[in-house]
Formats: structure tokens, C-alpha cells, sequence
């Protein structure tokens, strides 16, 4: 591999600079005729989905089947559509920090590296060489009969087993690498918006937990008051000790409840603390509260569109669409295999027995060696890897068409609770009013000597179970939200 000095080359060298010409020719060829491929036409597979999504009757109270009037959720950014402050900081900090979405992002360096691989295939590779080598021919097997010592140095430029890719196979294999890359951004957007939702759930339901928590402390506080009241009716004979272990029971219930709740916020702040991927302020479980009933409405009002749509909003839809496209491609490669491969080396330089000599004229020399390598005989290799190419692709249509499913499902799920829940949490308070309600008049029927302290008890038991509900249910509608919020695209901006 030699390099040749053109100002000083005898006339034999011109012999390189047409070798040279040729190749330059052959590979500017190469790369018109690239253009090739044996990869099916793609096609994009029909959505093995209804065109709407299921119809779902009114629901009893009326107002749960109206369609909200909105912007799209890939229009509304995540701080539009989550206006608690102290949230919003936990998602930027989250989109910061989260070890999930820090993976995605290597993941997607990670393809761009392996694309701009294979795509270092498609054109030429250079490379400059100098080297020199010293040899001794014993005199044994020497032609002239004496021992010969030699030296030799080379110069020069070569590029080495360059494919000329006439049937397409390496740009197939460059087109599998470009979807592969792809699929991992939409990759990485799907994570944000997951990230986005998960960060919120976890924030209402750590608020949920601290809202039930302080309910169920002031009950107990409550309940506690009422048994020292009755110990002291006790000791003076005006009640039975049988209305001091009921009264006992029910407060032991009460710090009961209000110790598991605290255990599960304590929890549900680690699983926020684990998302945002730091520990948040100190004074974060201070901060914020659930979402009111306004703020609620706001983020339910959210169109749904048409499942068609989904195609183009959901980033993991798009990712499985662009691993189905790539491992389309790869069978264009696979189909190429069949096909004879034309390499080319050729080299251009000078040699020389000294090195001080090396660019003298008359140094010059050169190579070309076009290699042409037909496949007969590989024990079905290519035949199986073929194979292996249309198995995958057919792996990558079903996984393709189970991910449309499933965000249809999504879809449906979350418009199916926004339908009932408004409705559920209202039945809910009003099941809490009549059981705050009961109690008054309870009390009073025993403060007269008409009700037994065992009606009052069964109604605080009862109003706490209400309160209790009325919380899950108003968290359930939240969640609900931003389920919807997230299967409909939202969440990037």
C-alpha cells in the first residue's frame, strides 16, 4: 500500500492516476447504484381498532356523559394542565433527574452511535499508510544461491474491501439502523410522558394519603375526648362500662387508621421521592394539597378525538411502528444476501529500499483488486437468516398492533371513569352530609335521653368511613385525569 510522488514519476506512473480514476469512477458508481433495495414496500398495517371509541351511556347523574369542550392533550402542556406550583416543581425536577428518562436518553446516544456506524459503510473508508519491513533469505532457498538481506519501505493510500452495494444490502442495513434510532427518541418521549403521570399520581395520592391522615387524627382526637368523658361518667355511676369499652374500641380503631395512614404516606413520599429522583425540599409534605373539584373538571375536560389520532399522538405507537419498519428493512438485507457481493481494495503509493529514497521518481506503485464473491453453497444460512427477517417482522406487526390495542383500551378505560366518577364522588358527598347530619341528630336524641350512646357510636363510625371514601373517590377521579391526560398523547410539552 504505497504512496507515488506525481511530481516526479516516470511515465509509467500515469498508469496510477487511471487506476486511481477508475476507482474513484467505480465507487461514485457504487454509491448512485446504492439507491437499490430488496426490502418489501412498506405498508403501514391496518389499526385493529374500531373507528370510536365505545359509546358509554349518561351516567346516572347526567352530567358524566357530556363531551368537555378543550384543547387536545398533545396540545396542552403538562404546566398548563397541572397548576399546583409545588407539582409543577416536582415534574421539572423529575425530567431532570429520573434515572428512567436518563436511560432512555443514553439509550437514544446509544442508537445514533450504532446508525452513524453502519452508515460509515456506505462510502469508502481511506486510510494513509507507512510502514517498512527488513528480511533475510538463507542461502538454502535463496534463487542466487546466497544469503540476501532486504529492506523495504512503503507509503502510501488505500481503501480496503469497499462493497459496492448493487442489490441494496448495506442500505438496508442503514435504514434498520435509522428506524432503530428513531424508535429510541419516540422511546424516550414515551418515558417523559410516563414519567410526567407517574410523578403526578404519586403526588395526589402521597396528598390523598395526608388528607385521610389528618381526618383520621382528628377523629381519633375526637374519640379520645369522648372516652375520657365517659370514664369520668363511669367513676360517678352515669354510664355502664360497657359504654366505656365501645367508646374505647372505636378510638383504638380511629389511631388504628391514623397509623396506617401515616405508614402509607410515609410510603407514598418514597415512591415520589424514587420518581423525581432526589429527595424533595423539606418542607414538600407541607406543601400543596389535593386537587379541588374545580381543578379536577379543568383537567377531565380533555377531547378525546378519534383512535385514528392516536397513531399520531402516542410516541410509543410510533416507536413500535419504527421498529416494524426497521425490521422490514433488515429483510431487504437478508434477501440481498442471495446475491453475488463486489468489493474493491486499491491502493496508490510509492516503495522504496531506503526510506530516504521513498518519493524518488520512479517509486510509484500501485494495486487494485476488485473481488466479486458468490454465494453457492452456506448449509441454508442465508435461507434461515431470511427466515429469522420475516419471523421478526412479523413479531414487530404484532407487537405494533397490540400497542394500538392497548391505547385504545387506555383511551376507553379513562373516558369510561370520567363518565361515572364526576357522579361517584358527588353521590359520595352526599353520602357524607347525611352521615354528618345523622350524628347531629343522634346526639342530640342522646344528650335527650331518647337515642342509646350506641346509635351515636355507629354513626361516628359510620361518618369516618364516609369521610374515608369521599377522599379515595376524589383521588380515583384525579388519577382518572391524568390516565386520560396520558394515553391521549399529553405530557412532552
Amino acid at each position: 500500500m504505497m504512496k507515488t510522488d506525481h511530481k516526479h514519476s516516470a511515465p509509467p506512473g500515469r498508469a496510477p492516476r487511471g487506476a486511481a480514476a477508475g476507482a474513484v469512477a467505480l465507487a461514485a458508481a457504487a454509491l448512485l447504484l446504492s439507491g437499490c433495495s430488496l426490502a418489501p414496500a412498506y405498508q403501514r398495517p391496518d389499526a385493529p381498532v374500531a373507528g370510536t371509541y365505545p359509546a358509554v351511556p349518561p351516567a346516572a347523574g347526567g352530567s358524566g356523559g357530556l363531551a368537555p369542550a378543550g384543547k387536545p392533550a398533545t396540545d396542552t402542556g403538562w404546566r398548563e394542565f397541572f397548576t399546583d406550583t409545588r407539582l409543577q416543581q416536582l415534574i421539572a425536577t423529575a425530567l431532570d433527574y429520573n434515572r428512567d428518562l436518563r436511560t432512555a436518553a443514553l439509550r437514544i446516544e446509544e442508537a445514533r452511535a450504532a446508525y452513524n456506524i453502519q452508515s460509515a459503510d456506505r462510502l469508502p473508508n481511506l486510510n494513509g499508510t507507512l510502514g517498512g519491513s527488513r528480511a533475510r533469505t538463507p542461502r538454502s532457498v535463496s534463487a542466487t544461491g546466497q544469503e540476501i538481506t532486504s529492506t523495504r519501505f512503503d507509503a502510501g493510500l488505500a481503501v480496503s474491501s469497499f462493497e459496492l452495494d448493487f442489490f441494496g444490502r448495506v442500505k438496508s442495513l442503514n435504514d434498520a439502523a435509522l428506524a432503530t434510532y428513531l424508535a429510541s427518541d419516540e422511546a424516550r418521549q414515551a418515558a417523559q410522558i410516563s414519567v410526567v403521570a407517574e410523578v403526578a399520581k404519586a403526588y395526589f395520592t402521597e396528598r390523598a394519603f395526608a388528607e385521610q391522615y389528618r381526618l383520621a387524627q382528628q377523629t381519633y382526637e375526637a374519640r379520645a375526648r369522648t372516652y375520657k368523658l365517659t370514664q369520668q361518667r363511669v367513676d360517678v355511676g352515669a354510664s355502664s362500662r360497657l359504654d366505656l369499652r365501645s367508646n374505647e374500641t372505636l378510638m383504638e380503631t380511629a389511631r388504628v387508621a391514623a397509623l396506617t395512614l401515616a405508614r402509607q404516606r410515609a410510603q407514598a413520599e418514597n415512591a415520589l421521592t424514587l420518581l423525581v429522583g432526589q429527595a424533595p425540599a423539606a418542607d414538600s409534605a407541607a406543601a400543596g394539597a389535593m386537587a379541588s373539584d374545580a381543578a379536577i373538571d379543568a383537567m377531565s375536560a380533555v377531547p378525546e378525538g378519534l383512535p385514528s389520532e392516536l397513531l399520531a399522538r402516542r410516541p410509543d405507537i410510533r416507536a413500535a411502528e419504527q421498529r416494524l419498519m426497521a425490521a422490514n428493512a433488515n429483510i431487504g438485507a437478508a434477501r440481498a444476501a442471495f446475491f453475488p457481493r463486489i468489493s474493491l481494495t486499491a491502493a496508490i503509493g510509492s516503495s522504496s529500499p531506503e526510506f530516504s529514497g521513498l518519493f524518488d521518481s520512479g517509486t510509484g506503485s500501485w494495486s487494485f483488486v476488485p473481488q466479486l464473491v458468490l454465494p453457492i453453497f452456506d448449509a441454508g444460512r442465508n435461507r434461515a437468516n431470511l427466515n429469522l427477517s420475516e419471523v421478526r417482522k412479523n413479531i414487530a406487526v404484532a407487537d405494533y398492533e397490540k400497542t394500538i390495542q392497548t391505547a385504545f383500551r387506555e383511551v376507553a378505560d379513562a373516558l369510561a371513569a370520567r363518565t361515572y366518577l364526576g357522579d361517584q364522588v358527588a353521590a359520595q358527598r352526599a353520602v357524607q352530609d347525611a352521615q354528618a347530619d345523622r350524628l347531629k341528630l343522634l346526639q342530640l336524641r342522646f344528650e335527650n335521653g331518647v337515642a342509646s350512646s350506641l346509635d351515636v357510636l355507629d354513626a361516628q363510625r359510620e361518618l369516618f368511613s364516609a369521610e374515608q371514601s369521599l377522599v379515595q373517590a376524589r383521588l380515583l377521579r384525579t388519577t382518572s385525569a391524568i390516565d386520560l391526560y396520558r394515553a391521549l398523547g399529553g405530557g412532552l410539552k
